[in-house]
């Protein structure tokens, strides 16, 4: 995704980085839970942005 933006000259924001602090417990409301609603908010925003490119 970073280098189709970059070939079209469009500016995303970095992606999400990875969670560093899980357990591996499976909590109830996990890092990784918040990490891929952030991944997918940034993978639309993304698309939506090379979409008007």
């Amino acid at each position: 995704m970073q280098q189709r933006a970059q070939a079209l000259g469009v500016e995303l924001p970095p992606p999400p980085e990875e969670p560093t602090t899980c357990c591996g417990r499976g909590c109830n409301g996990c890092v990784w839970d918040g990490f891929y609603d952030a991944a997918g908010y940034w993978w639309e925003e993304a698309t939506w942005r090379l979409e008007d490119a």
